[in-house]
């Protein structure tokens, strides 16, 4: 009787936790996303005025945002360890990042561990579902000009002549820096079986903890982003002139991105709202690949990406086996623990209520004026 009691009682506080996670959460959305739109809207002469500083001033405020979602998790206890290449020295160069796809969190779980990476954050764009666009955070991504696509052989064609305009009319002209794409096309648990049918039927490799690639969105980044060389891969110097008239040097890294999670159990949304999981650490492993070194041909690209997530394979198996990543003897430390700083994600946080609260009292004063 007295362990009944006691299951009752921690699944009534487990309960009561999530619901007050959601109400937090659900208000948290209700004054800091109109509070971003207002005032990008307040700011639009600064836009005709000055691009370059409206979207500097709009990176900001869309990092706080993705840092308000990054707290959601840390709150709960919902950590991130980083192994592998350093990637923080590069946070100012140019980058496409490609990572494995598991669960909605994988985005989350990104929002969080790139938010000590320099200037990451407010210059990236993300290249994700189009479902998302109708999400609460669809908007803020719609604002910032993050691309949405479209899955299925219907659509893939008309998708990538429409991602490689989207990157010639925002990528320069918005300042951005990285850009983060899924080439899995969807979800493991989704899409495993398809790709090991696939996989048999063409003699490639058989994956369990990943699935094979997509080529279609990797090159056309690589072709709209890079500058191609005789030899067939891609320079370090495109020439593109950005927003301020000043040249840049286009893509200079691939990033490979391997996010593993604890008994190969992703972290979903609903989780990271409700918060009824343990205390987890979700473990990211990064590796950096010059852009030289990269193929930029269909045939020779495949190959290159297929070979990425063979060691992705390989990289989540050993995971799953150890309980860590194998550690290169060359780096000085193995694993680096991610953490944010509570101050100031109590500093945003107020921020956005108290914005919350004067849009409200203007809009009230306006609505009084002209009614």
């Amino acid at each position: 009787m007295a362990q009944l009691l006691d299951g009752a009682g921690k699944l009534g506080w487990v309960l009561l936790r999530a619901v007050v996670r959601f109400v937090f959460m659900f208000i948290n959305n209700c004054v800091a996303i109109p509070s971003y739109c207002l005032y990008l809207l307040l700011l639009q002469p600064l836009r005709i005025w000055d691009r370059s500083a409206f979207w500097h001033i709009e990176g900001i405020m869309f990092k706080w945002l993705l840092a308000m979602v990054s707290s959601w998790g840390w709150i709960a206890g919902y950590t991130v360890t980083e192994w592998g290449d350093d990637v923080r020295p590069i946070s100012e160069e140019e980058a496409m990042v490609i990572v494995n796809h598991q669960s909605t969190g994988d985005v989350c779980t990104l929002m969080m561990c790139l938010q000590d990476k320099g200037t990451v954050v407010r210059k990236m764009m993300w290249l994700m579902d189009h479902v998302f666009k109708y999400t609460n955070f669809g908007l803020v991504s719609l604002i910032h000009g993050d691309f949405f696509i479209r899955q299925g052989k219907a659509h893939r064609d008309k998708q990538l002549v429409y991602l490689k305009d989207h990157l010639e009319k925002y990528y320069h002209s918005r300042d951005r820096k990285w850009v983060v794409l899924f080439p899995e096309g969807g979800f493991l648990r989704k899409r495993r079986e398809t790709s090991q049918v696939f996989a048999k039927k063409h003699s490639l490799p058989h994956l369990t903890h990943v699935t094979l690639p997509r080529l279609g969105a990797t090159h056309v980044i690589l072709k709209t982003l890079s500058a191609q060389q005789e030899n067939g891969s891609v320079g370090s110097e495109s020439g593109t002139p950005n927003q301020t008239g000043n040249k840049r040097k286009g893509l200079q890294w691939v990033i490979d991105v391997t996010i593993a999670y604890p008994k190969a159990r992703p972290m979903d949304i609903q989780t990271w709202i409700f918060g009824y999981r343990p205390p987890t650490i979700t473990h990211v492993h990064y590796r950096m690949y010059p852009i030289k070194e990269v193929p930029v041909e269909s045939e020779a690209l495949g190959d290159w990406l297929y070979q990425r997530f063979v060691e992705k394979e390989e990289l989540l198996a050993h995971f799953y086996d150890t309980g860590s990543f194998p550690h290169d003897e060359t780096q000085k430390v193995a694993s680096r623990q991610m953490t944010l700083d509570p101050v100031w994600l109590c500093a945003i946080q107020s921020f956005a209520f108290a914005s919350g609260f004067m849009w409200y009292r203007v809009l009230q004063y306006l609505y009084c004026c002209l009614f």
